[in-house]
């Protein structure tokens, strides 16, 4: 039966887009998501090292509107991937083309703005499952089509991508390597693009919204020793309107002791021009656990 399944996963694979890059390759993949209930796809990049070696995995998780495009076009990480022996898997921040009725009506929420939840509420409970995506379906689909190292795996991510990569970290203790976020949003239950996204997918009922919420995981984190690598631009138009919250995940943070290293970035915004500026920061600090 494992062989079968192993077949299926194989088989389940379409590429999509193919690059040589930094010495390796840039590829896109489409398959149908069993979690998503719809065709989805994903970014991976395959440093030369893969073609010999296992190589451990780095999960990139990106922000509202974006796809698996944003990150492999702008962030020019593959070189640092390359110079690591580092495969970095971007996954699309959303299930596309469902025919949900409202999934296209707003940038923040629906298409293009899953928050790594899995919907409890109609008309999204049966696709809107990012959670399940990121942390069961994509690394097992990984793992059983490329030289991955299922044992060493990390995440990232930026902005919503940021709050998805802590709080799948938080939630699985021991699961990743190490975690690091580009402006993330730390605290989505006290902030108006969580609470919107949260009533909508999981309902009124807000006890449920802390399952997701990284500064209340944070408080109760009781797993191995973690290094949280945080940057944040201090121009932020996000940070100075209170969506980002990352004040109080340094507090809830070092009431726990969890280790956390936060730089403010003075000039940088909310872009993808400050994710280029530190990216190589971040896959060293990967590297750093994932090679040892």
């Amino acid at each position: 039966m494992h062989a079968l399944f192993d077949h299926l996963n194989k088989m389940a694979l379409t590429q999509v887009s193919s690059n040589k890059c930094a010495g390796g390759y840039q590829k896109v993949y489409e398959h149908e998501s069993v979690e998503l209930q719809c065709k989805m796809k994903f970014a991976v990049y395959l440093p030369p090292k893969a073609e010999t070696d296992k190589c451990p995995v780095f999960y990139w998780l990106s922000g509202l509107t974006c796809t698996e495009q944003n990150f492999i076009t702008k962030a020019g990480a593959q070189q640092a991937a390359a110079d690591n022996g580092i495969i970095i898997v971007a996954p699309d921040t959303s299930p596309r083309g469902c025919g949900i009725e409202g999934e296209d009506e707003s940038w923040d929420f629906g298409t293009g703005a899953g928050f790594y939840v899995d919907a409890t509420e109609e008309p999204w409970k049966n696709n809107y499952r990012m959670y399940s995506y990121v942390t069961e379906e994509l690394p097992k689909l990984i793992n059983s089509n490329f030289a991955a190292d299922p044992d060493r795996m990390s995440i990232s991510g930026h902005s919503m991508g940021g709050h998805g990569a802590l709080v799948c970290t938080l939630r699985n203790p021991g699961r990743y390597k190490t975690v690091s976020a580009f402006a993330p949003i730390c605290n989505p239950i006290g902030c108006p693009w969580g609470q919107k996204a949260f009533a909508g997918y999981l309902g009124a009922d807000k006890s449920t919204w802390e399952a997701y919420d990284a500064t209340v995981l944070a408080a109760s984190y009781d797993g191995p020793k973690l290094d949280i690598l945080i940057d944040q631009g201090g121009d932020d138009q996000f940070l100075s309107s209170s969506q980002l919250l990352p004040d109080h995940l340094i507090a809830a943070c070092s009431a726990k002791k969890i280790p956390v290293v936060f730089r403010r970035q003075p000039g940088y915004d909310h872009s993808y021009f400050f994710i280029y500026s530190f990216m190589s920061d971040h896959i060293k600090h990967h590297a750093k656990y994932l090679n040892a």
